[in-house]
């Protein structure tokens, strides 16, 4: 019944305004440790390997790719016949990973590119972005390395944060592809890393802001908070009142989801909401006809949910330790749907 009732609404906007209206689709999935099967003797990543303590075979990672194609084939479908435009994924290992799951069967129609970079990350894992080049052209990208204060982790290095800069439809948008520090070692502890890659992602997104208080900014990503905490709030500067929203912050709508107990992972039977995308205040402005925000959502399939044991109601998790569980992700995407 929702979908029908956004559908009638969608309508409605394109009767009222009288000519037709672009949709794109932007989201983010963390794909939960997708590691190819060939050891990296710079990294450890030696459990996902076939003689390593998950015994990761070839059946295993096929199978892995099978099921993040499977969600990915329909994501955002509901809006878009082509689905998603463009996806920020996090937990990848390598290019030779991403290529897999692109020209994967189920994905193959939708011609998905895709950008990396190689991180110092000691798990050996990083982020990409795929995009449908027919959408978005890209023409910057670059990483942005993200420098842990002393004795805030266990590694000292973690993940960059993909900076790209492109045209959606014709028009420049600048995103940002983050997975920012885990809370390992606890969450206080951790927390001034988490801040590290605020400050970073924010610093650069400001000095865009100097030279163009109009651009369209996307931040994504798994933050390892959640939309309500300090590093968010306050140190990458966001909020999710409309009224409160200006030039220097990000306007972030998983700020209600959260209040109303609404997350993308759970542990213990709390919900966290690690996954979010926040944009700019550009966005929201209703002066032109360029893009803007028109809503956001969670995708969660009834098959990506646990329906038995320990996990019920859970995203279906790939592992639960070294034992393979053949499920999906332990987190569910996110996506915001633009308009113009």
């Amino acid at each position: 019944m929702k979908w029908i009732l956004l559908f009638v609404g969608v309508l409605t906007l394109l009767s009222h305004q009288n000519k037709p209206i672009e949709i794109a689709v932007i989201g983010f999935y963390n794909l939960e440790n997708l590691y190819d099967t060939i050891d990296n003797p710079i990294t450890s990543d030696d459990e996902f390997t076939p003689n390593g303590a998950k015994h990761y075979t070839s059946d295993i990672y096929i199978n892995k790719l099978y099921k993040l194609a499977y969600v990915l084939k329909d994501f955002g479908k509901e809006w878009h016949p082509r689905g998603a435009a463009i996806i920020g994924v996090a937990e990848i290992e390598n290019d030779t990973v991403l290529n897999d799951l692109a020209n994967h069967f189920l994905l193959r129609n939708k011609k998905y590119q895709f950008i990396h970079f190689d991180s110092k990350d000691a798990r050996g894992v990083d982020v990409g972005l795929f995009y449908q080049q027919d959408y978005f052209h890209p023409y910057t990208a670059k990483a942005l390395e993200v420098i842990l204060p002393g004795k805030s982790k266990e590694a000292y290095f973690t993940r960059d944060i993909l900076y790209v800069k492109g045209k959606l439809s014709g028009e420049e948008v600048h995103i940002y592809v983050n997975h920012w520090p885990s809370r390992r070692g606890g969450e206080d502890r951790s927390a001034p890393a988490r801040a590290a890659a605020a400050k970073l992602c924010k610093a650069h997104a400001d000095s865009i802001r100097i030279v163009n208080n109009a651009a369209k900014i996307i931040v994504m990503g798994d933050l390892n908070d959640n939309p309500t905490d300090k590093s968010i709030i306050e140190t990458l500067g966001a909020t999710g009142n409309l009224k409160d929203l200006h030039d220097g912050i990000f306007f972030n709508p998983w700020i209600r989801f959260y209040e109303r107990g609404i997350g993308t992972l759970a542990n213990r039977d709390v919900w966290g909401l690690f996954d979010q995308i926040l944009l700019s205040k550009p966005f929201f402005d209703s002066t032109n006809n360029d893009w803007r925000f028109l809503k956001a959502g969670i995708y969660h399939q009834p098959f990506m949910t646990e329906n038995t044991g320990r996990y019920k109601g859970y995203p279906m998790r790939t592992w639960d330790g070294n034992h393979y569980r053949g499920g999906f992700s332990d987190h569910y995407p996110t996506y915001v749907v633009l308009k113009k």
